[in-house]
């Protein structure tokens, strides 16, 4: 069975000049656009999530702000799923498991903004749902954060989430390793 590529929410807020910039958002997008055009190449599905803020108050990836597009780097192809979520979970309340399952998908390799939210539910969720995951580490971006007095940088925040999912959800891999390591993807 294929497997297919899940690229969460690389979108135009996340990089500089949008309203909640990632660091390290520009060098993750590019090696997302690595990994779609390497699928592309092979005729292996690939299947965008786009977050679109709907919820009273939200500050970015507001409809019709330009923000909430999908950044160049991973623009979709005529006839690539793009499956729009309201809520950090990109299978809550959308059709992504049925687009997966309508493709034959066992496994997914995922890459996306920001490992901490969206990118670390999504990969729970397929998990749960039982999809094989490998998470493109360095095709994710995450924020930086403060709790209890405590700064932890983005860098941190990003190692601190890809050790956990690849803990117990998902093998976390370089796009490097992904294409080299993963069947079919070369």
């Amino acid at each position: 069975m294929p497997t297919t590529l899940l690229v969460i929410d690389i979108q135009n807020d996340y990089f500089p000049g949008g309203r909640f910039p990632l660091p390290d958002a520009a060098q993750a997008g590019e090696r997302a656009a690595g990994l779609i055009a390497a699928f592309r190449e092979q005729k292996l599905p690939v299947v965008h999530v786009q977050h679109v803020s709907t919820r009273p108050g939200a500050t970015f990836f507001l409809p019709g702000s330009g923000g909430e597009d999908i950044h160049p780097s991973a623009a979709p192809l005529p006839g690539e799923p793009v499956v729009v979520k309201h809520r950090v979970n990109a299978f809550l309340d959308t059709g992504l498991e049925g687009i997966l399952r309508g493709l034959g998908t066992e496994s997914l390799v995922v890459a996306g903004m920001m490992t901490n939210m969206c990118v670390d539910a999504g990969v729970r969720a397929a998990s749960d749902l039982d999809f094989s995951c490998i998470l493109a580490h360095d095709a994710c971006a995450a924020a930086p954060l403060s709790f209890g007095g405590v700064d932890v940088s983005a860098p941190q925040v990003h190692a601190a989430f890809t050790a956990a999912l690849g803990f117990g959800y998902a093998r976390a891999l370089s796009c490097a390793e992904v294409l080299n390591d993963v069947p079919h993807i070369r």
